[in-house]
């Protein structure tokens, strides 16, 4: 979620490690594992990994390179687990013999460079933000963002649409929400993990990438998750959502927009976007881990389990405090569950 390089995780200390009262017993003895995808949730990850190392000494390299990459990493057997934000479809998993999962909830949040406007104050709704997206709106002034916003006085400044580069899971889960907003959008730029944005874009790797570009260029509008928002300070626009209501992205919207998920479903991938509950975000999202149901490497299938299962009931706060939002209780049993066919 952060930069793409690898990042090998420190001991972060064993009196860090016992603050975090660890409740779930990990085997003393395993294989490190490596993992890559997602940028979304690397930086949950990070956190998680430096923990579980100080608890057991058992080490977790993850890469961030996108969801894209992840997909193909674990296909090809050259990482132990895969993070995609996009959920691979049940043929897909069936017909590689993957198993999937949850991790972690975020939000994915639209931010812009418009000096002055204070973070929440711009409202935009899925159909505007869809226009905007697309490139059918290229002014801040733009009659129907100003009608959007009685009362704030709008810059004639050009819209620059900043985007991810790299196939990404992030930008799956966003186009997929703007295209229930607008058949046009849809039509003109797709949905899925690369699209074609219009001409007035400029794109970035990972969500770092896109941050950047919205911080360095005015008037530039973006979409990245809720943790390198807050990481980086950025100025985030309310959305319209399906209950009418205007929502500035937290963890309780995320959470509301959840409460009402199925995630029995094959795969554990509910659709989250555009809940009907009055305080949903609208572009609310899990993030996912891919491993094989049969591994070459016993040892190594034990560390993925150890480590996730170590995770989800000790890492809970580290979550939170990046600004993500832990699985419920009982999809977190759900999950320990699923990961009983990881052997």
């Amino acid at each position: 979620m952060f930069a793409t390089k690898r990042v090998y995780f420190k001991l972060a200390g064993i009196a860090a490690a016992l603050a975090m009262g660890a409740t779930v017993s990990v085997g003393a003895i395993a294989a490190d594992i490596t993992g890559a995808g997602a940028t979304f949730p690397y930086a949950v990850y990070t956190k998680w990994a430096e923990a579980y190392k100080a608890a057991t000494g058992n080490q977790v390299n993850y890469q961030g390179i996108g969801s894209s990459g992840g997909v193909k990493q674990i296909k090809a057997k050259t990482v132990d687990f895969g993070g995609s934000d996009a959920p691979v479809s049940e043929a897909d998993l069936d017909a590689a013999g993957l198993v999937q999962f949850p991790s972690v909830m975020g939000a994915v949040t639209i931010v812009v460079n418009l000096p002055g406007m204070e973070s929440g104050k711009l409202k935009l709704d899925g159909e505007t933000a869809a226009e905007i997206f697309r490139g059918a709106i290229t002014k801040w002034n733009d009659p129907a963002i100003a009608k959007l916003n009685p009362g704030i006085k709008l810059p004639d400044t050009a819209i620059t649409v900043s985007h991810r580069s790299d196939g990404s899971g992030t930008t799956y889960v966003f186009t997929h929400y703007l295209a229930k907003q607008s058949v046009a959008f849809k039509r003109d730029v797709g949905a899925g993990n690369t699209v074609n944005w219009p001409a007035n874009a400029v794109g970035g790797k990972g969500n770092p990438g896109v941050a950047a570009n919205v911080q360095k260029i005015a008037g530039a509008i973006g979409y990245v998750d809720i943790a390198d928002a807050m990481k980086n300070k950025m100025i985030f626009a309310a959305l319209k959502n399906k209950a009418g209501n205007y929502i500035v992205p937290n963890q309780d919207a995320v959470a509301d927009a959840a409460s009402g998920a199925n995630f029995k479903v094959k795969g554990m991938a509910p659709d989250l976007l555009d809940q009907a509950h009055k305080n949903a975000w609208p572009i609310t999202s899990a993030t996912y881990v891919l491993a094989y149901e049969k591994g070459a490497d016993a040892t190594k299938q034990k560390g993925i389990v150890d480590f996730f299962t170590w995770s989800l009931n000790n890492g809970q706060k580290l979550a939170e405090d990046l600004g993500f939002v832990p699985l419920p209780k009982p999809v977190v049993k759900m999950v320990e569950a699923e990961m009983k066919n990881i052997k």
